[in-house]
């Protein structure tokens, strides 16, 4: 199965996430996107955020109506903070059959640069 996984705080979720993930699932080869729910972004501050399972709940409601769209909570069983390259590995490792693909908007390209461990361009393709 081909997956596109759409990381986010989603602080909250909002029209222009649900427009990316829809886009992704209509207009792509993926079967799914899963939206994974991230409890600490390394480059942003915590203190600002909804609690982690508030997020998850509200992102479930949002997508709820679309079986391409699934929640994900990953990230709340991974050392925190949380990097992508980590749940990349994890998720490669515990569903080997699956393709991962990752969506990223314009706003994380741009910091892209100050992500842990690019050795993730090698591990699965961007969209």
């Amino acid at each position: 199965m081909k997956i596109g996984l759409y990381f986010g705080t989603f602080n909250p979720i909002h029209v222009g996430h649900l427009v990316i993930a829809n886009y992704m699932a209509d207009f792509t080869d993926l079967d799914q996107v899963w939206l994974v729910v991230t409890p600490q972004n390394p480059l942003k501050d915590k203190a600002t955020l909804l609690p982690d399972f508030h997020r998850l709940g509200i992102v479930r409601a949002a997508i709820e109506d679309n079986r391409q769209l699934k929640a994900s909570d990953i990230e709340f069983h991974l050392p925190k903070p949380s990097f992508t390259i980590t749940t990349i590995t994890h998720l490669i490792e515990k569903y080997p059959v699956n393709e991962f693909s990752i969506i990223m908007g314009e706003d994380n390209l741009r910091t892209f640069h100050k992500w842990y461990n690019h050795e993730i361009t090698r591990k699965c393709h961007f969209l």
